[in-house]
């Protein structure tokens, strides 16, 4: 159905297994920093009419493959696509970010909730497919969602929040409550991801983008718990190949070792957290992603290729059974040079080939 695939070395080295070089993709890759992503959004008249139609989903998902030699493509959607589908009225307005219709904080509303009917979501699993067929076998392509403790962060404030402190009420005068949505998340995330891996996902990763925000021990029971639960029930391989999955943090370096032990083949770090500590730490437990500042980009060229160099220097030599994925420790920024993202691409391919000794 699918075209063989040319270049493996993500896979590999989210496996543990020797590359050639250092694989890099950037989370939110495709994105406002590129010219041609904005076009293509004025023709699609907002977000959700990028993300929902196939053809517009495909096209912006190869933008930065046209530009830059990324070693994986990431489909192009939002996290919140799923509490969408559970009928809490998704839109995002210009300039201020996600918004939901209806919000999640009392008993009724939260009895209300379910599972959505995956078939709602069918524009998200129609274009893994389309994105699959038209990259023909050049990079791998990344499905993901949103983490339960995430989602539920959204459902419950309404939007983004600067202090989480609606959510943080509920999770602490109703922990019967926050854990009835936890639990209904984590279901859907896992049909979701698993959906996503029949369409053609090579490789599945789970944003925790707010766990950081959690205290220790609350951390542990609201949202790794959970993590936990979708990590069990995704699927390990499809039609014989196996699927690695990503599990990243936002602000999770405290409990590294506990998140290595959830259940994800690869941890993604963000930029607060050592690489080579981190290496150490987890071992040949799991492959480690990250975890350049986003800001570096923002230096000249020079400055951003000595950054990329200071990260691969940090991890250090490959070795057998242990594996990076390079990447930034969050999203790229709106206003982000392209030239800046040529810059990092090139030099982590340049001195993580030097590393390994091949010049």
């Amino acid at each position: 159905m699918f075209a063989p695939l040319q270049n493996d070395s993500f896979l590999r080295a989210c496996l543990r297994q020797p590359t050639e070089h250092t694989p890099i993709w950037l989370m939110r890759q495709a994105g406002r920093y590129l010219p041609e992503y904005r076009a293509t959004r004025e023709k699609a008249g907002s977000f959700m009419g990028l993300a929902t139609s196939t053809d517009y989903a495909t096209e912006v998902t190869l933008q930065p493959l046209e530009r830059f030699p990324l070693d994986a493509a990431i489909l192009f959607s939002d996290i919140l696509t799923v509490p969408d589908a559970m009928g809490l009225g998704l839109s995002f307005q210009q300039g201020e970010g996600p918004k939901f219709a209806k919000v999640v904080r009392d008993e009724a509303a939260v009895a209300a909730l379910d599972v959505p009917d995956m078939d709602k979501l069918r524009y998200v699993f129609d274009a893994v497919t389309s994105i699959r067929r038209a990259l023909n076998g050049r990079v791998p392509l990344i499905g993901f969602s949103g983490s339960p403790w995430t989602l539920a962060c959204y459902m419950v404030e309404g939007g983004g929040s600067d202090d989480y402190q609606r959510v943080k009420s509920l999770m602490y005068s109703r922990p019967d409550l926050m854990h009835r949505i936890l639990d209904i998340n984590a279901r859907a995330v896992s049909a979701y991801l698993n959906l996503q891996i029949e369409a053609g996902a090579q490789a599945v990763m789970v944003f925790d983008s707010w766990g950081g925000v959690l205290a220790d021990g609350a951390f542990q029971q609201f949202s790794l718990a959970y993590s936990r639960q979708v990590l069990a029930a995704v699927k390990t391989e499809h039609d014989g190949v196996r699927i690695p999955r990503i599990l990243f943090t936002k602000g999770g370096g405290v409990w590294l070792d506990e998140i290595a032990d959830a259940g994800a083949d690869v941890v993604g770090l963000d930029w607060t957290m050592n690489l080579g500590t981190a290496r150490a730490r987890v071992g040949d437990r799991v492959a480690l992603q990250g975890n350049l500042d986003p800001n570096v980009l923002f230096a000249p060229p020079d400055a951003v290729r000595a950054q990329a160099r200071a990260v691969l220097d940090s991890f250090g030599k490959p070795a057998a059974g242990h594996g990076h994925v390079f990447n930034l420790g969050h999203g790229i920024s709106q206003f982000t040079p392209p030239e800046s993202v040529q810059a990092l691409v090139d030099e982590v391919h340049r001195h993580s080939r030097r590393l390994r000794g091949e010049a």
